[in-house]
């Protein structure tokens, strides 16, 4: 731990990456501002999933001007392995290749190469795998992702780390998590060796690991609270887990996290689970569950969750979600979405995967009105139940 201590002066500072402006007096709901040198980001917030250098189905100006993302994730293993470093570092960066002008954020790529379980192997050195395009074969070090990332060029970039499923024992999550930690040492190493890729600041989030194990995630809450990074990202949950579970780590975590740096719980989850988690004093928010289940004809709603392929739709006129601000909601009717889905047309799916992502982002927007007029805890409680219907 004393060569973790070491470090918690040689992180860049330029400013104060993220003021806490309001909590909410029921809960440990919170609304602040993260400021980046591409814009400043309002919390909670929803960050769209842009895989492959795109968010699936979705044109950049519905992004920025329709579904109004304020930050947007990229994927550092997909993004490596196409379209490649040197085409980035080409391009000036990921903002200019793809054109999104506002704030990104890289995860490690440690999930999807953790999820390659039969091409792959770990060791305390990295991750050796294969590339699920051609077999080639790779080996990522937190050196190296460091340097990835870099070139990549997110605002905000995520360290090496380990995921264990919800499921593993004690043991594999007690090795599992010393590696992490292992690991983070040499990204905040790196990181600090390494200048700023595009001119813009770059900030590095530690992840706290530990599986199901309260006391493994107290020890690891600690430990990277130490760095005293600019944020902090929760890792290893919406893995296998049950949502109570899931629950009480957030819990556990947040009650050690400083209160004056964001939190990000990465790859979570349906409406509810983040209404949960930002009662608990989580800020940010990813998945892949929006363009993913608008691509399989399914949309959230205040009402809950329609299924498109259901018959029962092909004579409602009625909009999308009457009591949604989206403009799919008041231009498409149910029918014409029904229709359209039938017949196999893209747009349909381009639609629900438009209106989900909208929605997600409103839920955020709304979650912190009432973090702001003090009312979340109450009003929270009058939604989830319905947030959890199936219409």
């Amino acid at each position: 731990m004393s060569d973790s201590l070491s470090l918690r002066n040689t992180w860049r500072k330029e400013g104060r990456l993220f003021e806490l402006q309001h909590t909410d007096p029921n809960s440990k709901a919170r609304a602040g501002l993260i400021t980046t040198d591409h814009g400043q980001i309002q919390t909670p917030i929803f960050m769209p999933v842009g895989t492959q250098s795109t968010v699936k189905g979705v044109h950049l100006h519905e992004l920025l001007d329709d579904i109004k993302a304020q930050i947007i994730l990229g994927n550092t293993y997909h993004l490596y392995l196409r379209p490649g470093l040197k085409i980035l570092e080409a391009a000036g960066g990921l903002h200019k290749f793809n054109g999104f002008t506002r704030p990104m954020l890289t995860d490690s790529g440690g999930f999807q190469v953790f999820s390659l379980t039969d091409i792959r192997k770990i060791s305390r050195e990295g991750c050796e795998f294969r590339s699920h395009i051609d077999g080639s074969k790779h080996f990522f070090t937190p050196e190296g992702v460091m340097d990835i990332e870099r070139t990549i060029g997110a605002d905000i970039m995520m360290a090496f780390d380990e995921c264990p499923p919800g499921t593993a024992s004690y043991d594999y999550a007690r090795k599992s998590l010393d590696l992490t930690h292992h690991w983070l040492e040499r990204c905040v190493k790196r990181f600090c060796e390494t200048d700023d890729k595009y001119g813009y600041h770059q900030a590095l989030f530690p992840i706290v690991q530990g599986c199901v194990y309260p006391e493994l995630r107290r020890e690891s809450a600690q430990f990277v609270t130490d760095l005293d990074a600019e944020g902090y990202a929760i890792g290893g949950l919406a893995v296998g887990e049950p949502a109570e579970q899931m629950y009480e780590m957030i819990e556990v975590v947040n009650e050690i996290l400083p209160q004056d740096k964001p939190r990000y719980l990465m790859g979570v989850g349906t409406p509810v689970n983040i209404l949960e988690a930002i009662e608990r004093g989580v800020d940010m928010f990813d998945c892949v569950m929006p363009t993913r289940n608008g691509r399989n004809a399914q949309i959230f709603t205040w009402q809950g969750t329609i299924n498109f392929r259901n018959a029962k739709w092909a004579d409602d006129f009625s909009e999308v979600d009457p009591a949604g601000t989206s403009y799919v909601d008041h231009v498409y009717s149910k029918a014409y979405l029904h229709h359209l889905i039938k017949a196999k047309e893209m747009l349909g799916l381009q639609i629900c995967s438009i209106h989900n992502l909208a929605f997600y982002l409103e839920l955020v927007r709304v979650a912190r009105e009432h973090i702001i007029a003090g009312d979340f805890a109450q009003w929270k409680a009058s939604v989830v139940s319905q947030l959890s219907a199936r219409v």
